[in-house]
């Protein structure tokens, strides 16, 4: 294999792992931003239940009111009751008396539902504010742990980038902006390896990176001269298993 490949497989081996390394430094970033999402969602969720508590226990308290009103006034009718001076009164209280009983056992029914609601959305709160704390004490072990990841990974970048600005000194211009434009275009994957098939010739060839045929005189081309060659399909520089090369050395 040619010089300038050799160069060049050196210099994708430093873009390779600038792209894993930034990549995972991306991650970390990202890291802190999705748990304050998620506690952001939990307080709203929390906010929910308590204007909705807040809403059941108001209701409740309307009835509850209607309720002792109603209750006055069935005092009130049965005290009028001692005073009835005939039978057609005494049954006149008596109906509004029992038909205020039954309003009565309705309210009744009505508020007590509205205060077990609120005891459930009461309990639902609760469990909120517990995982919203928990949420909140994990946050400042992922901002701790990951605020020391990203002052690594930073420190692994600036050295790969002093990397990759010694190795691209070996690359001629010209084609150092070819490998730069195809590495930009498959996130640092610029190279790929020419696979042979068959056990014996003719040899069928593919692009390691597409995986589309190649045709054989990518392969003698790159056997005798110290050249790129470019996958037709995808555009990325071609290179010989130098495993197998010397194999057939």
């Amino acid at each position: 294999m040619g010089q300038t490949l050799v160069a060049l497989l050196k210099l994708q081996s430093i873009e390779t792992q600038l792209a894993q390394v930034r990549g995972r430094l991306r991650s970390r970033q990202s890291a802190v931003a999705v748990h304050q999402r998620k506690i952001d969602e939990l307080r709203l969720q929390h906010s929910d239940l308590h204007e909705l508590l807040l809403t059941k226990r108001k209701q409740a308290d309307v009835f509850d009111l209607e309720l002792k009103e109603k209750e006055a006034a069935v005092a009130k009718l049965r005290t009028s009751l001692n005073t009835a001076r005939t039978n057609k009164e005494y049954a006149a209280l008596l109906t509004q008396i029992n038909t205020l009983r039954a309003d009565n056992s309705k309210l009744e029914e009505v508020a007590l539902r509205l205060m077990q609601d609120a005891d459930v959305v009461k309990v639902e709160q609760d469990e909120l504010a517990d995982a919203v704390q928990a949420a909140e004490e994990h946050l400042e072990e992922v901002q701790q742990t990951s605020a020391e990841e990203v002052t690594r990974l930073t420190g692994m970048v600036d050295d790969l980038l002093a990397q990759r600005t010694e190795a691209e000194g070996d690359v001629p211009p010209d084609i150092l902006a070819t490998f730069s434009r195809v590495a930009h275009k498959y996130d640092g994957e610029a190279m790929a390896v020419i696979e042979s098939h068959g056990k014996k010739p003719p040899h069928n060839y593919t692009c390691g990176g597409c995986f589309m045929g190649l045709n054989a005189e990518h392969v003698n081309a790159l056997q005798v001269a110290d050249k790129i060659r470019t996958c037709d399909n995808c555009g990325r520089i071609l290179y010989l298993d130098p495993e197998r090369q010397e194999a057939h050395a």
